[in-house]
């Protein structure tokens, strides 16, 4: 009831007892790699030039169907862990990656994220439209899923910041 009125909206609160009771897809990843309260595995990677490129696409085909171009679409849309900017220089390159280094920390890119239609929620306002669904199964359908960022699992524990260094490995 704190926490509900705190937000000012109905929530509920989930615990999880013990952290290594969930382990992640064993076809993607190790036989100790765990996910606590995330969907699916640890974090999820998206790419600022991503983002940029599929804004490009969602204003380009607006106007290809004679509509107004809608203002970009915010990263937290897709409610990644991390986020990078300037490593790739180009869009979706992190869906080639193997591992990378984050400050001191080493991860493995294990699959692509499958994209669903909560996207299409304005995290803003909560209404819901046909984006960013509609371009992203114009350019990045495959298998049947549309795409958008990598899931990673770190190798070891640590911490990573606003800034560290990014190194493909």
């Amino acid at each position: 009831a704190w926490l509900a009125a705190l937000v000012g909206r109905p929530v509920r609160l989930k615990w999880l007892d013990d952290p290594r009771r969930r382990p992640v897809d064993p076809g993607y990843g190790r036989p100790d790699d765990r996910v606590s309260l995330a969907d699916g595995f640890p974090l999820l990677l998206t790419s600022a030039a991503s983002l940029a490129r599929l804004n490009d696409w969602i204003a380009e085909d607006a106007l290809e169907r004679g509509e107004e171009p809608p203002a970009p679409l915010p990263m937290r849309r897709f409610r990644p862990n991390v986020v990078i900017d300037g490593v790739p220089s180009e869009p979706f390159a992190e869906e080639e990656w193997k591992r990378l280094r984050i400050g001191e920390m080493e991860f493995r890119a294990v699959k692509g994220c499958a994209r669903c239609v909560l996207t299409t929620i304005d995290t803003d306002t909560y209404e819901t439209g046909k984006e960013p669904i509609r371009t992203l199964s114009r350019y990045r359908k495959r298998d049947g899923k549309v795409w958008f960022g990598v899931n990673i699992i770190p190798d070891s524990p640590g911490r990573i910041a606003v800034g560290d260094p990014v190194t493909i490995l």
